[in-house]
């Protein structure tokens, strides 16, 4: 058997060992697992380029790309679309830069505006960058009762708000009632919604490793939450909450309760994801006592002359969110998965 490195497609046949070489590398995540390119194919329809790199039969590294065509957003290479990080994973840095490659000459081929690596840890120097995302990890205690001190004292008293209004955390079999929270939360922040396709997608892929969580107020929805386990890791992921939220500190509560489930299943890490800075997600984290880490996002240009810039804090996007955040709910939940699908 040749030790010549080899880069093809991924097949259906492979997934179950690019699965294993994601759960064993050690920056492997959530978001590399081969899952994610059946689910953005059916419901979204962008083509998912996903390349394995062997040698004398064995993998040593995986590429995921997602190529993403909207009408109002451009043309890009991403790994991963709809995902926090994504990225090469090899054996070595010569794997690395061969599958990096890769993706520059598909990407060239493809005629994209550009190619965006969702890196946890910087890896090209010669890319251009932005500092933009931070992501929010901590360990878990195995005593919930050890998480809730560490919780600052401010936060901690906004859980106890919610445990002493007599709020009720529940796993859900669907995802009903998640999506009228999350996509009543999404609409008030003048962010178009994923289509509840979406979601019902990812529970059927992933199993296990997917459920929902909800919190109710005497039988009445305040929050909820789609919640993504990997390894040692439990990942909040979606969320929102309904108008009831606020007044009954529903969202602290939620993430609590979710807090309180992982660390009862022997779960050690909380991620409680990407957000930009200086927004108010990101005070939220830093205010359950979680340090920000920057995330490194690298672009190689195609066609565009600079990095792209999706960000709500873009003064060219105000106006727009200001209206979406005065549309019907109904409307919202018709329109916004159209925009929503090239907002990846």
């Amino acid at each position: 058997m040749s030790d010549a490195l080899q880069i093809r497609p991924l097949t259906d046949a492979d997934r179950p060992r690019w699965d294993a070489y994601v759960q064993a590398h050690g920056d492997g995540t959530f978001f590399h697992l081969s899952g994610w390119k059946p689910v953005v194919e059916a419901v979204y329809g962008h083509p998912m380029h996903y390349f394995v790199a062997e040698r004398a039969g064995a993998v040593v590294g995986v590429l995921p790309l997602g190529e993403v065509r909207h009408l109002l957003f451009g043309h890009a290479l991403i790994s991963v679309p709809f995902c926090v990080y994504g990225g090469v994973l090899a054996d070595d840095d010569g794997v690395r830069v061969v599958l990096e490659q890769h993706a520059m000459e598909l990407a060239q081929r493809l005629g994209v505006d550009h190619l965006e690596m969702r890196n946890q840890q910087q890896r090209r120097l010669d890319w251009p960058t932005k500092d933009l995302y931070f992501t929010f990890r901590r360990t878990l205690d195995p005593d919930p009762e050890a998480n809730l001190a560490a919780i600052p004292r401010k936060q901690r008293a906004m859980v106890r708000k919610g445990i002493k209004a007599g709020l009720i955390g529940e796993l859900d079999a669907g995802v009903d009632r998640f999506y009228l929270a999350y996509s009543e939360s999404v609409r008030n922040l003048g962010t178009p919604v994923f289509p509840k396709a979406w979601f019902a997608a990812l529970r059927r892929e992933f199993g296990n490793a997917c459920d929902v969580v909800s919190v109710t107020h005497q039988g009445r929805l305040v929050a909820s939450v789609m919640n993504f386990y990997f390894r040692d890791q439990v990942l909040p992921y979606y969320g929102g909450g309904t108008a009831a939220a606020r007044d009954l500190a529903g969202n602290d509560f939620l993430y609590w309760d979710v807090m309180r489930r992982a660390a009862e299943r022997g779960i050690r890490v909380f991620d409680y994801g990407r957000s930009k800075k200086d927004t108010g997600s990101f005070s939220f984290k830093k205010h359950w006592g979680f340090e920000p880490e920057p995330l490194h996002y690298e672009y190689y240009l195609v066609k565009a002359r600079d990095v792209p810039d999706l960000n709500p804090s873009n003064p060219k996007y105000r106006l727009f969110i200001q209206a979406w955040q005065r549309l019907p709910l109904g409307m919202s939940r018709v329109l916004g998965p159209w925009l929503a699908r090239g907002l990846a």
